[in-house]
């Protein structure tokens, strides 16, 4: 474990290599057996709100009625997360032929909307834990694929998801991990 400002980084985040292959595991991240949905911050219930009457043209009929009877949001403040369809996928889900899709990000790369999609969802696999000052890859046997890409691509976990580790935590302390990281290897 090593600590970049505030936030205690688990090695799994410096030493697994990963990128999504969607081709393979078909979008499994979103429609994970469990009964809720991505887990989402206070703030982003807010965002979730705005962005459901944008997204509802992409969005399948049976997600629409689960929504439309459910709400968009499971749980209460502080353990907040998306509703789910028969206790699978995200109700943002729509299907790109047979791989499961964020319509919130669909919305985001058309422009229709300037939220990219929980932040849950965009640094996935990494997880955010105890009070935000943790920060651990968790693994899942769904994405071995994406690990087997990752290997082939020498793609780092930190760099696949740099992106969201500086919406979560800002770019200084991003770079700061990318250096940690690069001076503390084998």
């Amino acid at each position: 474990m090593f600590i970049i400002g505030e936030i205690a980084v688990d090695p799994s985040v410096s030493g697994t290599k990963f990128a999504c292959d969607l081709d393979s595991c078909k979008g499994a991240c979103c429609t994970f057996p469990g009964g809720r949905g991505a887990p989402l911050s206070d703030d982003e219930v807010q965002e979730i709100e705005r962005a459901y009457p944008v997204v509802k043209e992409f969005l399948p009929a049976e997600h629409i009625a689960v929504i439309e009877r459910n709400g968009l949001i499971d749980g209460n403040s502080g353990d907040y997360a998306t509703q789910c369809v028969d206790g699978r996928a995200c109700v943002f889900v729509y299907y790109d032929g047979t791989i499961a899709k964020c319509a919130i990000e669909k919305a985001f790369y058309e422009k229709k909307l300037n939220w990219q999609k929980p932040l849950s969802c965009h640094l996935f696999p990494i997880r955010i834990r105890i009070d935000g000052k943790e920060i651990h890859y968790e693994y899942f046997s769904e994405c071995v694929p994406a690990l087997n890409k990752g290997i082939r691509e020498n793609i780092e976990l930190h760099n696949f998801v740099a992106a969201p580790l500086e919406r979560a935590f800002g770019a200084s302390w991003t770079k700061e991990l990318n250096e940690t990281i690069n001076k503390n290897r084998p």
